[in-house]
């Protein structure tokens, strides 16, 4: 891995507010399931808890968002496919926000693996 250690959560962290603004505006401005906005907005609340201990570099807060954050691609996917429109384009901002936001926290995540442990053959 290249950069200093606290890269990858620093894009982490990036990515995972990127993630959580975008499905705000993507369920109460850009693209809302009704017209006037939609109460899927508050979708995000499970990733907002965890950017404080985002913040803190927790290591407990990476693993809850790469068991969460794979739940929000595999949405933003089926409303991309099932979508027209601008709200079409919208799920796909969105899945590849939080497709970013997951690799890079299995990024940070990998790269403090404790000292003698390895990858099994």
């Amino acid at each position: 891995m290249t950069g200093s250690p606290a890269m990858p959560l620093r894009i982490a962290l990036a990515t995972t507010l990127a993630a959580i603004g975008w499905m705000v505006l993507w369920e109460a401005f850009v693209a809302p399931l009704r017209p006037g906005g939609s109460l899927l907005a508050f979708k995000c609340l499970p990733l907002v808890l965890c950017v404080p201990g985002l913040l803190r570099g927790a290591r407990r807060a990476r693993q809850w968002l790469a068991l969460l954050l794979p739940w929000y691609v595999a949405e933003a996917l089926v409303r991309a496919m099932t979508s027209e429109g601008r709200a079409r384009a919208a799920a796909a901002v969105g899945s590849v926000l939080a497709a970013a936001a997951f690799a890079a926290v299995v990024a940070s995540l990998r790269g403090e693996r404790p000292p003698g442990a390895h990858r099994p053959r």
